[in-house]
């Protein structure tokens, strides 16, 4: 994906993970601070990180941006 191209898998991950840390932080101040854009991108890191062929838990989303 162009997107990410350049960028080392280590990078790639950790975008993933503060993502995850950012939902985590909204789900235990009750706040909803991440929303749409974030889910989108978290996402296409996801299916980078697949088609990379590395490793990584998925995004626990809160119900509320659950499809």
């Amino acid at each position: 994906m162009a997107e990410f191209e350049g960028l080392s898998d280590h990078f790639i991950l950790r975008m993933y993970e503060f993502i995850r840390d950012e939902v985590r932080a909204d789900v235990s101040s009750g706040t909803r601070l991440v929303g749409r854009p974030a889910r989108d991108r978290a996402e296409r890191l996801l299916h980078e990180i697949n088609r990379r062929g590395l490793h990584c838990r998925p995004i626990e989303w809160p119900a509320s941006e659950r499809e």
